[in-house]
């Protein structure tokens, strides 16, 4: 399982590092600090070990796969507002982009300035207070919220946003019944990996070669003729809409 591939030594807990090579190191340092910092975990082993179990890990990879639901966004809400209060100031979100910007660079993929892509997100967020974004601006019904958090703390998820966007220009969607959520998604995808996997036997065995990262897959997908279009238009002015305050109990999330 996910757990066990990281937690190298089998002591059933995992550290910083460790977490930082989840999925080919696609969520940032700042993001994997933060984690670790008690803003959404609980025990002695985080506060003194500077380790998580199973069960706080758990949590981080469902609020990781689904950013949709109620609980993931609280989860990561939580890990960007560094001095919890309750909002996202734009010293923040500049904070956790940074480190995008210069994963992008190392990438040989221009980032848009801090400047611009703060207007697209708060394009969509819509905060009606000026200067914050609070959580219930990135509650229930806002389709968009998987890629406002991916933007600022995954660079793979950010890549796949680009990618899927591109895509959409060449099919529509072919999927019928019920939409799956990310959730169902991504559980599907590596049961077909799991499958696959054990019908191919060891591949390294067999002299393959080995498969791109879900990076380099992202990084080789962007570098089609599709990939010199933007990935968002310029925004317009900004709107704003109703705005509720947002509590950050410490009991909201689920004992670990």
């Amino acid at each position: 399982c996910k757990f066990w591939e990281l937690d190298t030594d089998h002591d059933l807990l995992i550290d910083a590092q460790d977490l930082a090579r989840h999925n080919d190191h696609a969520i940032s340092t700042k993001m994997i600090d933060r984690i670790f910092s008690g803003a959404v975990t609980r025990g002695k082993k985080v506060q003194k070990e500077g380790k998580i179990s199973y069960a706080d890990f758990v949590w981080f990879l469902i609020s990781e796969e689904d950013k949709k639901t109620p609980t993931s966004i609280e989860y990561w809400f939580r890990c960007m507002d560094l001095d919890g209060d309750g909002a996202l100031s734009m010293f923040e979100l500049e904070y956790f982009y940074e480190e995008q910007c210069r994963r992008l660079d190392s990438m040989a993929i221009e980032a848009l300035p801090f400047e611009d892509c703060l207007c697209q997100m708060l394009d969509l967020v819509k905060p009606q207070t000026e200067g914050a974004v609070r959580g219930r601006a990135l509650g229930r019904g806002r389709p968009w919220r998987t890629l406002f958090f991916d933007t600022f703390f995954n660079i793979e998820k950010y890549l796949d946003h680009e990618q899927k966007e591109q895509a959409s220009l060449l099919r529509e969607s072919e999927s019928e019944g019920p939409e799956l959520s990310d959730w169902e998604r991504f559980a599907a995808e590596e049961y077909d990996i799991l499958v696959a996997e054990e019908a191919a036997g060891d591949p390294w065995e067999d002299g393959y070669e080995a498969e791109l990262s879900p990076v380099e897959q992202k990084l080789s997908a962007l570098r089609s003729p599709l990939a010199q279009r933007p990935f968002l238009e310029a925004p317009g002015g900004l709107g704003t809409v109703e705005l509720y305050e947002y509590e950050c109990g410490g009991d909201d999330l689920p004992p670990s």
